[in-house]
């Protein structure tokens, strides 16, 4: 059956032709033909996303119906919809796709044999088919014979939910999920990332479903094997710290770990270009070139990009295929990690540049997840924000984070793996007074852990968190490793990291609720 009898039996009809699979030189020349985007001087192409230009996460329904509504934990990240509601929805989508050309796009997400979903996404822009092809692995011409998808995403940007209020939803955009059906649709917003992260939010419901661990994290491997895990929010240096020169890039976000190892979601990056520059990291920089893909970047008359500026977004963004960076891993999977570590931009100036962890302090911080919010980020925000987000990654998780954590556990010890707490934020001071980490720094101390190195050194106790820091490292100022020793003012320093140290133990009474088994609170800081 054609894919064009395909879309008619769901009921997108009089589809004018389909745009199914094709390359990235036909995808650029319908982007010129339907003026979706212009070209930079370098000539990558480059799109806006309208209104949205980020995520829509009070948007985000699952259909409560058997058997998923027992595994999926509800509250403020997974919301609840009516199969009714999402009937209603689908329908929009489909009058919408329906009477238009269309771009259908085939992909695989998990570079795992065994773990590997298939994907198909349907849309009626060409860029989001781009988006596609850049950021999920591309079939073999041998595969897509016989391939047939496990979920299908049904993108309609075009349209909009005028009776969202009758139905009782946050607004005229809808990103819905019929898990039991195998079946998402994205209404009313353009932003790329929807699409991606979709995706991700329906891995993280499988993979745990079958022991396996789905992680918002980078991964890159070294000459000898050695695996390295980055977890983080947005904004850390997941992207950055992971795309190495020395080492071969796995991927940059998205992760699941099975029993043979950790692989890749994706067949290539999504990085944030806000004030991108070649010397700090000129990998991606480089990467920035015909077939990936620029979103909400500002171009002058010429084409040139002003990465600094941010009039429409702080978060700029490009995709593109992994083969873009040089030092990638061909086959986007590599055995058990050596080492795991957290990323977190702390704007308060509190946390030490490294921290080495016990297995204890490593569940502790992972169902933490945290991060900082700075000053200008968002209205409203004149002081640091913590930001707390479980797993590095509770907008994506559909279940209970400590079904992750357990899974994780699980993994650290039987293949007994180094964890470390990095801090790519502020120090000598809060946000607006001291300065942020440097990237060399921060690479400094990330390369300490490769080469293990850090493991010679001697460590001291930090007060209140704990956390073990050591004395010397090899590239970094020793002022700076405990980071009481880089403010002026001492007892500013104390109130600040008190006052971190309650958000911590406040937010992680939610994980001692319900018994003790994932009770790590004597982990964390003490007061």
């Amino acid at each position: 059956m054609s894919v064009i009898d395909e879309l008619g039996e769901v009921g997108v009809k009089n589809v004018k032709k389909v745009h199914h699979n094709i390359g990235y030189d036909e995808l650029f020349d319908l982007e010129l033909k339907n003026k979706e985007g212009r070209v930079t001087d370098n000539g990558t192409m480059s799109v806006d996303t309208g209104v949205f230009t980020g995520r829509s996460p009070k948007d985000k329904y699952f259909v409560d119906q058997p058997p998923s509504n027992k595994y999926i934990a509800w509250g403020d990240i997974n919301h609840p919809i009516s199969k009714e509601i999402f009937d209603e929805l689908f329908e929009k989508a489909k009058e919408q796709l329906s009477g238009k050309e269309l771009f259908v796009q085939d992909a695989f997400c998990g570079a795992s044999e065994n773990s590997k979903k298939s994907i198909r996404v349907i849309a009626e822009v060409a860029w989001q088919a781009h988006f596609v092809k850049n950021m999920f692995i591309t079939p073999t011409d041998e595969e897509l014979k016989s391939f047939k998808p496990d979920f299908t995403l049904f993108v309609a940007s075009k349209t909009t939910n005028e009776k969202w209020k009758e139905q009782g939803l946050n607004s005229e955009v809808f990103v819905v999920f019929n898990i039991e059906e195998n079946v998402a649709v994205i209404g009313g917003t353009w932003y790329g990332g929807e699409i991606k992260k979709g995706v991700f939010s329906m891995m993280n419901y499988w993979l745990p479903l079958e022991g396996k661990l789905g992680m918002h994290c980078s991964a890159n491997v070294g000459k000898d094997d050695d695996v390295a895990l980055f977890f983080g929010l947005s904004g850390t240096g997941k992207t950055t710290l992971s795309t190495d020169p020395n080492r071969a890039l796995i991927g940059d976000d998205e992760h699941g770990w099975d029993d043979e190892g950790v692989f890749n979601f994706e067949g290539g990056c999504y990085a944030k270009v806000i004030n991108l520059d070649p010397e700090s990291e000129p990998e991606i920089y480089a990467a920035i070139k015909r077939n990936a893909l620029l979103e909400n970047v500002v171009l002058d008359e010429n084409g040139k990009v002003d990465y600094s500026d941010k009039s429409k977004t702080e978060n700029t963004r490009v995709s593109y295929p992994i083969e873009h960076i040089k030092n990638h891993r061909e086959s986007l999977r590599a055995g058990h990690p050596k080492n795991i570590i957290f990323l977190t931009a702390d704007a308060f100036g509190v946390l030490p540049p490294v921290s080495k962890l016990t297995k204890e302090q490593a569940m502790y911080y992972f169902l933490s997840g945290y991060t900082a919010k700075v000053a200008g980020t968002e209205r409203g925000i004149t002081e640091p924000v913590a930001t707390f987000s479980s797993c590095f990654g509770e907008p994506f998780l559909p279940l209970h984070p400590t079904v992750y954590a357990k899974l994780l556990g699980e993994k650290i010890d039987k293949h007994e793996v180094n964890v470390f707490l990095v801090n790519t934020g502020w120090s000598g001071g809060s946000y607006g007074v001291g300065k942020r980490m440097s990237i060399k720094a921060t690479r400094s101390c990330i390369n300490a852990i490769l080469d293990g190195s850090i493991n010679d050194s001697e460590f001291e106790t930090i007060e209140v968190f704990n956390l073990q820091v050591p004395k010397e490292l090899k590239g970094v100022d020793s002022k700076i490793l405990n980071p009481r020793n880089t403010w002026e003012d001492k007892e500013a320093y104390d109130k600040t990291r008190d006052k971190l140290a309650k958000m911590f133990v406040e937010n992680f009474k939610k994980y001692t609720k319900n018994g003790a088994e994932y009770d790590y609170s004597s982990a964390g800081p003490k007061l």
